[in-house]
């Protein structure tokens, strides 16, 4: 059996303002059959980028040492300063799995002119363009990995060394006009999405790009029951005045055990605070009328009575199992982030744990 592995993939500044986002979760996570273990947003500091970009060129082969100095320069051009009124945001993802190195290697392929064939990440969302003297006149990554075991290490480490600093919630990295109405609010790609690598979770985020918003915020979470019940306190009273108390607390603890994986009726009270079973992926929206777009995109609770086109219409399946969930309310968004904490720095003790045991 082979050892298990980490391994990652930086969704570039370019894909994230082209709203590439899910596109390239989505591949990630269903042609690798990789445990997405973690994410956070980054807006890099001139010194993160120069320490990254330090590390890129390590080929001795010419075409690929070539290809290394166009990332290394890109690092240093693209990831920080400011472009259209935006500080530069990438998302760091972290992966973890038997061979993870190689797969992501597999997925995210090399960047060459010569291959359009759409096969790898590099070929659908990079760019390679070279005039007829062969002078690269366009380049556009996609996406950046490190595709060699102590690599990944020692890149994993720095970011995580960074992680307090430079990632987080974002909450300067886009300028807006003045006097616009902006509002940050909190979607959770719920657990149904993870039973089996896959699709989904892409698919949820690149419906929710419709909006038009700008992902500020990413978090892999696991609900505790404590958290959970918390988070649908408010649903309980509604529930037992619709459905009578008994049936209206059993539909509730089946909310509760969805989302953490255990009822509260029968978890321990020591047990009540450990991360639960299930995973969900917490990410915070901004931009101008915020609550209102995300929801447009969500579609009512009910997947039968949600419009074609929506996320709960695409990919849910009953009024509980029907794939995110979206504060329905500025007021609403802040208490539900708090609840998960949802600028908590889960990515640096993940990084720390992780090769504490190797």
């Amino acid at each position: 059996m082979q050892t298990e592995e980490l391994s990652y993939a930086i969704i570039t500044p370019y894909s994230m303002r082209k709203s590439r986002t899910g596109g390239i979760v989505g591949r990630l996570i269903s042609r690798t059959g990789l445990d997405l273990v973690g994410g956070r947003m980054f807006a890099p500091s001139t010194e993160l980028a120069k320490r990254y970009a330090e590390t890129i060129v390590t080929e001795t082969d010419a075409d690929h040492r070539a290809t290394q100095e166009l990332i290394r320069d890109y690092v240093l051009k693209n990831f920080t300063g400011e472009k259209n009124s935006q500080r530069p945001r990438v998302l760091f993802l972290i992966f973890r799995g038997s061979d993870a190195v190689e797969k992501i290697h597999r997925t995210v392929g090399h960047i060459l002119h010569e291959r359009t064939s759409g096969e790898t990440i590099r070929d659908t969302y990079g760019d390679y363009i070279t005039d007829d003297s062969g002078k690269v006149t366009y380049f556009e990554p996609g996406v950046l990995a490190a595709f060699e075991t102590k690599a990944v290490e020692r890149d994993l480490k720095l970011w995580a060394e960074f992680s307090d600093d430079d990632g987080g919630i974002l909450n300067h990295s886009i300028n807006f006009p003045a006097g616009a109405k902006i509002e940050k609010t909190l979607v959770l790609i719920k657990p149904d999405n993870f039973k089996f690598p896959n699709l989904r979770p892409g698919g949820v985020i690149e419906v929710f790009s419709r909006s038009g918003l700008h992902i500020i915020g990413f978090k892999v979470h696991q609900m505790s029951v404590a958290q959970a019940k918390e988070f649908y306190g408010p649903v309980l009273p509604v529930l037992e005045e619709k459905l009578g108390a008994q049936s209206g607390r059993e539909n509730w603890e089946g909310i509760v055990e969805f989302m953490a994986g255990r009822k509260p009726s029968i978890c321990p009270p020591e047990e009540r605070d450990l991360p639960g079973t299930e995973k969900s992926i917490a990410i915070v929206y901004q931009g101008v009328d915020a609550v209102r777009k995300i929801r447009d995109v969500l579609g009512p609770t009910d997947p039968a009575k949600a419009p074609p086109g929506s996320i709960r219409k695409e990919f849910g399946q009953t009024i509980m199992i029907n794939a995110a969930h979206a504060s329905d309310s500025a007021e609403n968004a802040k208490r539900e982030m708090a609840i998960i904490r949802a600028d908590e720095n889960n990515f640096k003790p993940l990084i720390e744990n992780f090769y504490r045991r190797q």
